[in-house]
């Protein structure tokens, strides 16, 4: 308890301070009546005080001089290995670590920052190539397809049945391009705050309603069995951004489903939040791959993300709107047996 005192710890070093005054200013005290004794020399008792005062301020400064020099050149050592790893960090290198300074020292705390910045300019940067190496992947598979086609349709022995089969997958390719540049726009304008956001008060079920009934062909087309139960709910929110957030998990639901599946579709009020779900029996997602199901280009369906198609930036979008409401989103699912999407908006009063 008296260790972890900081005014026991000031009463020390004011004992300490005074000790060391009383033997400085007694050795220059017992210095000079030495000398005095040698030199046959007998002045004031007033001159022999001041010149004592004096010689025991001057063995002050030298001891604090030393002192100085010594815990300079031990904090410089204690330092060396910082400033050793901020240089290794600042050339690109983010695997370095501090693991061998001890917890007690003066510069745990900045050793622990160290670590703790090198760790995660590490993962920004892996995260950094691996949305290069995916942007790269994404646009390289349509050019790849279009340039094929547009080489195939060079060609003078093709009918006039293959050249359209051609024309129609370069056309679907030139649209997959352009859904993929449009969704990079959009998540980097929404993650640098430089979309628009125009929250106004409109029906919530109704918005919700409409995209469900303008997705009709879509489920219709599976035989999806649509069970819908909304609440009347009325929002401030911006009505154009949560209309993306609808539309993707309305589509990615009908686009995981087989035939003659189920999606219950509900929202409901409770409190002063707005509760939207969104479950299907669809292929649902392993559970090793939830935890990444919200990062950009993530495709868990790996083995059907090019028959089945999407960019993988759907879900990244959606939970940034998300944050923007000031809402949450969370995602539950088990491998074969379906996906649920809930998402939590707040009401303002």
């Amino acid at each position: 308890m008296r260790k972890n005192n900081p005014k026991f710890f000031a009463f020390l070093w004011f004992l300490f301070v005074l000790i060391l005054l009383t033997v400085l200013f007694t050795a220059a005290f017992y210095l000079t009546g030495y000398l005095y004794r040698v030199v046959h020399l007998n002045p004031p008792s007033l001159l022999v005080q001041i010149i004592n005062s004096f010689l025991g301020l001057i063995f002050m400064a030298l001891v604090i001089r030393i002192f100085a020099r010594y815990f300079r050149t031990q904090q410089f050592d204690a330092f060396a290995p910082v400033i050793e790893a901020m240089e290794r960090i600042s050339r690109g290198d983010f695997s370095i670590r501090l693991d061998n300074i001890p917890q007690d020292s003066i510069i745990s705390g900045l050793v622990a920052s160290v670590n703790k910045m090198a760790l995660e300019l590490g993962q920004m940067e892996n995260m950094r190539q691996e949305f290069v190496s995916n942007v790269s992947h994404e646009i390289q598979s349509p050019l790849t397809s279009i340039r094929g086609f547009a080489q195939a349709l060079k060609g003078d022995r093709l009918n006039d049945e293959e050249r359209l089969h051609y024309l129609e997958i370069i056309e679907v390719e030139s649209m997959r391009l352009s859904r993929l540049a449009d969704d990079l726009l959009k998540l980097a304008s929404l993650e640098a705050d430089q979309v628009k956001f125009e929250p106004h008060s409109y029906q919530l079920d109704k918005q919700i309603r409409s995209l469900i009934l303008a997705c009709e062909p879509q489920w219709m087309e599976k035989a999806i069995d649509m069970q819908i139960s909304l609440e009347e709910v009325n929002i401030i929110a911006d009505e154009d951004l949560l209309s993306q957030v609808w539309i993707n998990l309305i589509h990615n639901s009908i686009k995981f489903s087989p035939q003659c599946a189920r999606i219950n579709i509900t929202l409901q009020q409770r409190g002063d939040n707005a509760l939207f779900s969104i479950s299907d029996t669809g292929i649902g997602i392993s559970e090793e791959d939830l935890a990444r199901v919200f990062e950009r280009f993530y495709k868990a369906d790996k083995s059907r993300q090019r028959s089945i198609g999407g960019s993988g930036l759907g879900l990244s979008i959606a939970k940034k709107i998300v944050e923007i409401h000031k809402g949450e989103i969370s995602l539950q699912s088990k491998l074969g047996a379906g996906t649920t999407v809930t998402i939590s908006l707040p009401i303002p009063k």
